[in-house]
């Protein structure tokens, strides 16, 4: 599919990661539409880029719903939002849980489900996941993040595959460690052993080349942490025995400080 011309849904717009995607579709001609649950954030972006806004929190189910109401004519749903969800589970409230949950894994698969059925009627449109490498490898204090990215997966692999034939294609955007956004640069932690970062551009050129090829998944990720990832969800045990002695706890436990303190 081509951008231009077409009305792109995004949500998460008012993050790094969101404003980056919401720069480069908009440069390729789309109509963007930008959602997000604090109206300022998103009144800035949208007016940076010309895009119209609904104001909706995720985790609330009835404003989900009133969302894909309200974006009907969605020729691409860029589902971007999500929740850091770092640290024990044993340290989550029953709320807490419920809104990492509902946010990371049960908006995007709704909003998937409400607008992939108006997309199959026009024959058209595509479904674009952004999850994490933390859906392919576990790792300690991650377990609630690495329980909805992995389901994400999940959901976008299999979703792709009953839809093939209608005209709407779905494929999974899987950043790495992004820097200039997201939970390293929140929180000033380093990455484990210094594995190298990616940029919020790349990962927004990742989502428009997913759509223009088709493609199933996306990586974006430098080399090393692709083959680390691959080799995890091959041989999660290695996996876990290898981590165990490099500084992968430590760092995500820095970064488990460093949002407690910000809270």
């Amino acid at each position: 599919m081509d951008m231009s011309g077409s009305n792109v849904l995004l949500t998460g717009a008012t993050g790094g990661i969101g404003s980056a995607l919401a720069a480069r579709l908009a440069a390729d001609g789309a109509r963007l539409t930008v959602t997000g649950r604090r109206e300022e954030a998103l009144k800035a972006t949208a007016d940076a880029w010309g895009a119209r806004t609904v104001v909706a929190d995720l985790a609330d189910r009835s404003d989900v719903v009133r969302l894909a109401e309200s974006c009907a004519e969605t020729d691409v749903l860029v589902a971007n939002a999500a929740l850091p969800a770092s640290g024990d589970l044993l340290e989550y409230t029953e709320e807490q849980l419920d809104r990492a949950l509902d946010v990371n894994l049960r908006a995007p698969v709704l909003l998937s489900r409400l607008l992939a059925e108006r997309m199959v009627e026009r024959g058209r449109g595509h479904i674009v996941l952004v999850g994490s490498i933390s859906g392919k490898a576990a790792t300690k204090s991650t377990s609630l993040y690495n329980a909805t990215k992995f389901g994400l997966r999940g959901f976008a692999l299999a979703l792709r595959q009953e839809l093939r034939g209608t005209g709407v294609g779905v494929s999974l955007v899987q950043p790495g460690f992004v820097r200039d956004a997201g939970m390293f640069a929140a929180t000033g932690a380093t990455t484990p052993n210094g594995i190298r970062t990616v940029t919020p551009g790349q990962v927004a050129d990742g989502v428009v080349r997913a759509v223009r090829r088709d493609r199933c998944e996306v990586n974006v990720a430098p080399l090393e942490l692709r083959l680390l990832s691959a080799v995890a969800g091959q041989f999660p045990g290695f996996a876990e025995r290898v981590q165990a002695r490099t500084d992968v706890d430590g760092s995500v436990r820095r970064i488990v400080d460093a949002q407690r303190s910000r809270r």
